[in-house]
């Protein structure tokens, strides 16, 4: 459960570049006292953090709208591959040699052929998905709510292995004579390379989220259970006798 807005960073004193309200300057502090007897696997310490270099809370909401522009761009391409592959296959009739030409379109085994248009369209699929969760991501970001980051981080990281794999096939097979495949070949190199980096950013921020949870929840369960100790003392002090059983003397305040 969250308890209105958080401060993601949890290694330096400054705040958030989104929250107002609150700041992080004991953090760090409150955590290693709470967390100094647990043992934390390697996968859930945030794997970038703060320094005059990197900026995870501005890295993070840059990579949402690097995803969305990548997104975007793979969404365009698939359906352009798909188009070209439809048109220049072997024994079709088509008109469009004065507009594209395609003899930078595969046409060779049937089989790699077909791999290449089922390549193409499940990145149309996956494009789509990392669409609508590159907006989530956005949102997320902004209001500072971890969870609704996860479905981002499962997608994305499944898209970019999948990206990755079409890219080797698709520079294996290809001609690389050609400036559209080679323009791709390059495009793909820049975007999967920057996707890791800009994923470890985002997964670093989910995870000192997560974390300024944890220390938010215990600290309102604490406060809970001393509410709760309070009110029934206060309780059984009203709900006493006016006088002991053993005793005449009267415990009622004199008038």
């Amino acid at each position: 459960m969250n308890y209105g807005r958080k401060t993601p960073s949890t290694y330096r004193s400054n705040p958030s570049v989104y929250s107002h309200g609150r700041s992080s300057t004991n953090l760090h502090s409150v955590k290693s006292r709470s967390v100094r007897s647990v043992r934390i696997p390697w996968y859930q310490k945030p794997i970038m953090k703060n320094n005059e270099y990197i900026d995870i809370q501005k890295g993070a909401l840059l990579t949402g709208f690097f995803s969305l522009f990548v997104a975007l761009f793979t969404i365009a391409t698939s359906i352009f591959d798909v188009y070209c592959l439809a048109m220049a296959a072997p024994g079709s009739t088509h008109y469009g040699y004065y507009i594209i030409s395609y003899e930078f379109v595969y046409v060779g085994n049937v089989h790699v052929r077909n791999a290449l248009i089922i390549f193409a369209l499940f990145s149309l699929i996956g494009g789509l998905a990392i669409l609508f969760t590159s907006i989530l991501l956005i949102v997320a970001l902004r209001k500072e709510y971890e969870r609704k980051i996860q479905p981002w981080l499962w997608s994305f990281a499944v898209f970019t292995l999948f990206r990755a794999m079409a890219f080797l096939f698709f520079a294996v097979v290809n001609d690389l004579i050609f400036v559209y495949n080679i323009l791709m070949v390059l495009c793909w190199i820049a975007i999967i390379a920057a996707s890791v980096y800009g994923w470890l950013i985002v997964y670093s921020l989910y995870l000192e989220l997560a974390d300024l949870t944890k220390l938010e929840d215990l600290a309102h369960l604490r406060m809970g259970t001393m509410a709760s100790l309070n009110a029934s003392t206060t309780h059984s002090l009203a709900g006493s006798r006016p006088t002991t059983p053993h005793s005449t003397v009267s415990t009622m305040p004199v008038s």
